[in-house]
């Protein structure tokens, strides 16, 4: 998928909520810029959570509180971790049952988590367009390709 701007961005993360569960682990990966916390702000929005969503950089982990009967929203940015066992002390894996956990710059660090992720690859193209690449397999969001 193509996207033009920030606001398509966030839209399609609003699609991408709709398909989403309590227990779901998104590993978000792509380049500084690319628009991972932008499409995070959308999936916020998608699930009806508390916000503002902004990027977890400095703070690593922030729970999101659903504003209604949905699960909340996990946002990691695992951009400063060292590793694995850092991915650990953070604890995801308590809370990954009951939340949808997205984790921008997880990919090699949290796969392991749960025997199933989504995974979102954005690529910045020259034109300044974003093309999202959704892979998933339990096949929900194969409609998205």
């Amino acid at each position: 998928m193509i996207v033009s701007t920030a606001e398509e961005t966030r839209a399609l993360g609003a699609k991408i909520a709709g398909l989403l569960r309590a227990g779901d682990l998104v590993v978000l990966t792509g380049p500084l810029g690319a628009g991972k916390t932008t499409l995070v702000q959308g999936i916020g929005e998608g699930l009806k959570v508390r916000g503002p969503i902004t990027s977890p950089t400095f703070v690593i982990s922030r729970v999101h509180p659903s504003l209604g009967d949905g699960p909340p929203l996990v946002h990691v940015d695992a951009y400063r971790l060292g590793g694995s066992l850092e991915v650990d002390d953070l604890d995801l894996d308590a809370s990954l049952g009951d939340s949808v956990t997205v984790v921008e710059w997880g990919e090699g660090l949290v796969e392991g988590l749960s025997d199933h992720h989504v995974e979102i690859l954005i690529a910045r193209r020259d034109d300044e367009t974003r093309e999202i690449t959704i892979k998933d397999d339990l096949g929900r969001f194969s409609h998205f390709s």
